[in-house]
């Protein structure tokens, strides 16, 4: 198959054990747009990429294994908000790397489920 017939990604699925607890920290503390609820699962715009909870699933011990990187401007800024909603970061916003036109900066946070997520800036 040639890579180029595929596009941009359309949908992210992460399995959750709790949907309702999940939907409020993706909803309510992340304060990402939900667009609809159908039975075990949620469904959320992430700046058209959608995001996909589906509930039901037992733990497995096994994280990190991927990480949702989400795009922001001002990541001091967004981990201050968070942080008043009561969202733990593994370490302040960091600079990672020094590209010839921009920095990116990283800072890392988990869901309830233990889910690894990131907010991600690149700076110019």
């Amino acid at each position: 198959m040639d890579a180029s017939v595929l596009g941009r990604i359309g949908q992210v699925a992460l399995h959750v054990s709790d949907i309702d607890r999940a939907e409020r920290f993706y909803r309510d503390t992340l304060g990402i747009k939900p667009l609809f609820r159908f039975g075990n699962l949620a469904f959320f715009d992430c700046d058209g990429v959608r995001l996909m909870l589906e509930g039901g699933h037992e733990p497995t011990g096994k994280r990190e294994q991927f990480c949702l990187y989400f795009r922001v401007s001002g990541i001091e800024g967004v981990v201050a908000q968070l942080k008043s909603r009561q969202v733990y970061f593994e370490h302040e916003p960091h600079r990672v790397a020094k590209m010839p036109d921009h920095e990116l900066w990283l800072a890392f946070l988990h869901d309830p489920d233990g889910n690894l997520l990131a907010l991600m800036e690149e700076k110019r």
